[in-house]
């Protein structure tokens, strides 16, 4: 059975959906270290990778890698969260989920790092 909701169309539902961004944002920003000092890397990464790239190829290449752990970030984020409103007692599914969480984000510094040393060690 199919429950009829009104949803919003067109420019309504675009500034919801950058309201509820926004909101996600600041919520990750207050909430999460480990997103305010990716988000401080990535203030220092993004100008640097612009300025290193000798084309616009290398530069989005150099960049594209930071905005990724930012996003793996906010996932985890999202995850840890989901899990810690479920129950705060031990279980092992719950720890699997954010271990595997947190494995995604070494796994995009990882891309990172390789990504760097590729564009940058192999002029």
């Amino acid at each position: 059975m199919q429950i009829a909701r009104d949803k919003p169309r067109g420019f309504t539902r675009l500034f919801k959906a950058f309201g509820a961004s926004w909101k996600g944002l600041q919520g990750a920003f207050r909430e999460e270290a480990a997103f305010r000092q990716e988000l401080g890397f990535a203030a220092i990464a993004v100008p640097l990778g612009l300025w290193l790239g000798h084309s616009g190829i290398e530069r989005a290449l150099l960049v594209a890698p930071v905005f990724l752990v930012l996003i793996v970030e906010l996932l985890n984020s999202a995850i840890e969260a989901t899990v810690d409103r479920i129950g705060l007692e031990r279980h092992v599914l719950a720890g699997l989920a954010k271990d595997i969480g947190s494995a995604a984000v070494l796994m995009s510094f990882v891309l990172l790092t390789c990504v760097w040393a590729l564009v940058l060690l192999g002029r």
